[in-house]
């Protein structure tokens, strides 16, 4: 009768190793399948990005607004104290 129940016990043992490795070969082929989807997407975006930065040469390129000479550059701390005087709390 011992020995009945440790050759239960061995089959259960090898049963579950066996579902073990079929689940991680489930998650190895899975994995396998979303690294090439995401090296294909990778890969797309680089060539569209290629593809822009090819074209972004041809548009004429958009300017900025130039600065009024009449206004004058205030430094930080005058800027800070209107902000005090103004009522503005950090």
């Amino acid at each position: 009768m011992a020995e009945n129940s440790k050759d239960r016990r061995e089959r259960a043992g090898a049963d579950a190793r066996s579902q073990q490795e079929a689940e991680a070969q489930l998650v190895r082929e899975k994995t396998a399948r979303l690294r090439a989807l995401r090296l294909a997407r990778d890969a797309k975006a680089i060539n569209e990005t290629a593809k822009g930065a090819a074209t972004a040469g041809k548009h004429a390129a958009t300017k900025r607004k130039p600065r009024n000479s009449g206004d004058k550059a205030s430094s930080l701390s005058e800027w800070l104290i209107t902000q005090q005087k103004d009522g503005r709390h950090n």
